[in-house]
């Protein structure tokens, strides 16, 4: 079931700043999805319009197939957890998690247990007298979360809600967020520019850029299926060269022709090929796919990047627990599977036709 639905949304400011641009999007309950992108993409101004602070120019939202675009924040079952958390500095722990229920006008004996319940779902036990200055950045977060469950929110959209926090504790966090929501199972929409917190912690992932949805689907997917440039550039790093499609399984690139996994495409249509660091092994130079020499080396702890040239001047990065010496002439493997191949400007819309198209031919085949 859709909790959220956002059709053919626009948002335009009165400077002429187009924000949005025709988003759809479809949010099942009891997910974790994260709207990722860099500033300015429109990330939280859809985070925004689904929580009523903002209306859309065009377009609808719906929750749970009824249409609140125009339905006053306050009436809408969805919190939000700020940036900044958002918490009284004059209120202790208590008092900021119970503010809802007391502007609800609930009685103190039942605000008692629900404040209670909440610290414990969130590890804060033994906190409720505590001042929020004396918590730490992981800490005043957990309190603005139960902040927000308290409410019984469907809905919990959380605004970059991790980016103040040191990198131990933004890692720590994205355990306990997860944690958290498993353990409530309402919907979780979490707005982040970082790629690894968004394919740790999603279910689903939607990548924005300039005010639209490049692209949708599980962390996997868009990890192993980026649709175009922007997406393999921006999540993790990729070496992406140009190509041609040869036939269904083959394709052109760097000068040679090597067996591939994808299908679908015209016959010698100029593609972009992408194959992800990680994905490269080092051989020899008789043994290898590809034979380029090593120009940069540097030791990250876990693995080597190697960065390094083919005969063509193609560029190549390479992530390895083998090092190499600087100048050599080392071989480079890869599996057919290992090369993505991507059609120029394909839209999301198109790139699911040809994929369900081919699994179709697939499932006929067999």
């Amino acid at each position: 079931m859709n909790i959220i639905e956002l059709k053919h949304v626009n948002k335009r400011y009165d400077d002429g700043f187009v924000a949005l641009k025709d988003i759809n999007l479809k949010i099942e309950s009891g997910k974790f999805y994260s709207l990722l992108g860099p500033s300015g993409s429109g990330k939280s101004t859809i985070l925004r319009i689904i929580a009523g602070f903002s209306q859309p120019t065009e377009g609808r939202v719906f929750f749970a197939g009824k249409d609140i675009t125009d339905l006053d924040p306050a009436k809408r079952q969805i919190n939000t957890v700020f940036q900044n958390y958002a918490l009284f500095s004059h209120l202790n722990v208590f008092d900021n998690v119970a503010f809802g229920l007391k502007i609800k006008k609930r009685p103190l004996r039942e605000i008692k247990p629900i404040v209670k319940d909440a610290l414990k779902m969130v590890r804060l036990e033994g906190y409720a007298n505590r001042e929020i200055s004396e918590l730490s950045g992981g800490q005043q977060q957990r309190v603005a979360i139960a902040r927000a469950i308290v409410n019984e929110p469907k809905v919990l959209l959380l605004d970059e809600s991790l980016s103040a926090l040191d990198k131990r504790l933004r890692k720590e966090m994205q355990f306990e967020l997860r944690a958290i929501q498993k353990k409530l199972g309402i919907t979780f929409i979490f707005v982040t520019h970082d790629q690894e917190e968004a394919l740790s912690m999603s279910d689903e992932i939607f990548v924005l850029n300039n005010g639209r949805i490049e692209q949708n689907g599980s962390p996997i997917d868009i990890y192993d299926e980026p649709i175009n440039d922007f997406v393999a550039r921006f999540i993790g790093n990729s070496n992406i060269l140009p190509g041609r499609m040869i036939k269904d399984y083959e394709v052109e690139f760097a000068n040679q022709r090597f067996k591939c996994a994808d299908a679908g495409m015209k016959a010698n249509e100029k593609v972009e090929i992408v194959i992800r660091p990680e994905d490269l092994d080092i051989t020899s130079p008789e043994k290898g796919k590809l034979v380029v020499t090593a120009q940069t080396q540097l030791f990250l702890g876990d693995h080597f990047e190697i960065k390094a040239v083919d005969a063509d001047e193609n560029e190549w990065l390479i992530h390895s627990t083998n090092g190499c010496k600087l100048n050599q002439r080392i071989g480079l493997y890869f599996d057919p599977e290992d090369i993505h191949v991507m059609r120029l400007h394909e839209s999301q819309k198109d790139f699911n036709a040809r994929l369900e198209s081919y699994e179709d031919e697939e499932h006929d085949n067999d």
